[in-house]
């Protein structure tokens, strides 16, 4: 058992493992033996903290979305350890092969209508045999529904007892104002919770402090990242002049490559060489050090790997190597940022 503490989730009820588990490759690059591997190793070092989607992974042949929440259903199941679970999902994306079930027709199968977040929710609490979500999520922002009809659709379940919380993943920051500002004005349930991309990587890491963080920390909302690895970049893997790793996303990763990536993972190195750790842990540990931040979501491919990033927490920085990392991978602000 893990000796990490549990972070609150914003202002919500929930407390979570520094380190939440993404699933996104339960059916595609992880078979259900080893997703279920995964996932028991997580549980036994305290870990609580899932997070899934519906649509993972429509993009794999034969898959029509909801594969990765069936196979942590049968888990859960299993092991009857629902209680213990801090569970998250998420609607939005098109369901079906690549997404396209009934696109542009009455039995379209996507979106953040009331229509379809209460059909989804229902499908996500079958395919996951639980009568509830701990976590719900608007996965990005349907620009076809009005906030005020999504942000009644997830009161409606919340007051049904389906969904605990609402959190809201790739939003921009006067989308989320818009959102906290509705809830207000209307009666309805807030996102408690935002799930952005969010690294040291170039332009990334400016895309979110520039103005969704302040957001985050000013009303309280926890921030629970995806990618802090850049898609695999930050784990010391990828340089420039060198071969790619073997890797079905190594072609994403190394377009990202660029020189100033470049040199990020260069600090990351010289930090990580300093405590005798990984670059991926002390990228995550970067992370777990920044305002407001809950739990950066990991992804694994095996047990061996998984056990490797949870090394992180077992990590800590000093001042100089966060002013080292974050010296790496600043940019110019502009004077909006500068007059906070």
């Amino acid at each position: 058992m893990s000796s990490a503490t549990y972070r609150r989730l914003g202002r919500s009820g929930l407390h979570l493992f520094p380190l939440g588990l993404g699933t996104m490759q339960f059916g595609w690059s992880a078979d259900e033996a080893t997703s279920h591997g995964i996932l028991d190793h997580y549980a036994a070092v305290g870990g609580n903290f899932i997070d899934t989607a519906d649509i993972y992974t429509t993009w794999t042949p034969g898959n029509p979305g909801g594969v990765s929440e069936e196979i942590i259903g049968r888990w859960m199941k299993a092991r009857g350890n629902r209680d213990d679970i801090v569970l998250a999902t998420k609607v939005r994306g098109g369901m079906g092969q690549n997404g396209q079930d009934g696109r542009g027709s009455i039995h379209q199968r996507e979106g953040l209508s009331r229509r379809w977040i209460i059909k989804a929710c229902e499908d996500s609490l079958r395919r996951l045999q639980t009568d509830h979500i701990d976590l719900y999520q608007a996965h990005w922002v349907d620009n076809q529904t009005p906030v005020e009809e999504t942000l009644a659709a997830f009161t409606e379940l919340v007051r049904r007892g389906y969904v605990r919380y609402i959190g809201c993943s790739n939003y921009s920051a006067w989308r989320l104002m818009q959102a906290l500002w509705t809830s207000d004005r209307r009666g309805l349930e807030h996102y408690v919770s935002v799930q952005p991309e969010y690294s040291l990587l170039d332009p990334t890491r400016a895309n979110f402090e520039r103005e969704l963080m302040p957001v985050c920390v000013e009303y309280g909302l926890g921030i629970i990242p995806w990618s802090p690895l850049g898609g695999g970049l930050l784990t010391g893997k990828y340089r420039r002049g060198q071969a790619l790793p073997d890797s079905v996303r190594a072609g994403e990763a190394a377009s990202r490559l660029t020189e100033k990536n470049d040199a990020v993972i260069g600090s990351l190195v010289s930090v990580a060489e300093r405590h005798a750790a990984r670059p991926a842990q002390v990228a995550l540990a970067w992370l777990l050090a920044q305002p407001a931040m809950t739990a950066p979501i990991i992804g694994a491919n095996s047990t061996a790997q998984l056990d490797d990033l949870l090394g992180t927490l077992d990590l800590t920085l000093t001042p100089d190597d966060l002013a080292e990392l974050s010296g790496a991978s600043d940019w110019t602000r502009a004077r909006t940022e500068l007059e906070r």
